[in-house]
């Protein structure tokens, strides 16, 4: 199982890049999250018709997920919860509301960069920099 969601730890630049990547989006998504964590089954106006239990996952995974993501904690699962809620948030603006993908208002030009990052963090990892590697990349040496 281990080896399913961790493959190979990437070390040097661009370890450091990924690192710097978690570090940065992971507090973007923290502070996006942060009022929607203060009311997690009630953030979306009430006719948008999502109902409160998947507001929550929402939630959790945008706060909850930024957190994972600057820590390099369980990075698979943050960077699954984040791309679902954002592939939901990209078919909202682009297919629901028929937002352009760039405009000074509603868009779904971040929520597709996003996504794009969550796919990167589940495809490389979370690089030799990250509590993951930490906990499950070392290779113990087996004792005599």
């Amino acid at each position: 199982m281990k080896k399913l969601l961790f493959n190979e730890f990437i070390g040097g630049r661009t370890g450091m890049g990924l690192l710097v990547l978690r570090i940065v989006v992971g507090a973007a998504f923290m502070l996006h999250g942060w009022p929607k964590i203060q009311n997690p089954t009630g953030w979306m106006p009430a006719d948008a018709g999502v109902p409160g239990w998947l507001q929550a996952l929402a939630a959790i995974s945008e706060f909850g997920g930024g957190a994972a993501w600057i820590l390099g904690l369980l990075t698979p699962l943050a960077s699954f919860g984040i791309l679902c809620t954002m592939a939901v948030a990209v078919h909202f603006h682009a297919i629901i509301r028929g937002d352009p993908f760039v405009a000074k208002g509603p868009s779904y030009e971040l929520a597709l960069v996003f996504l794009c990052v969550a796919l990167l963090l589940i495809l490389a990892g979370p690089g030799k920099y990250s509590l993951d590697y930490t906990l499950f990349g070392h290779k113990k040496a087996a004792k005599p």
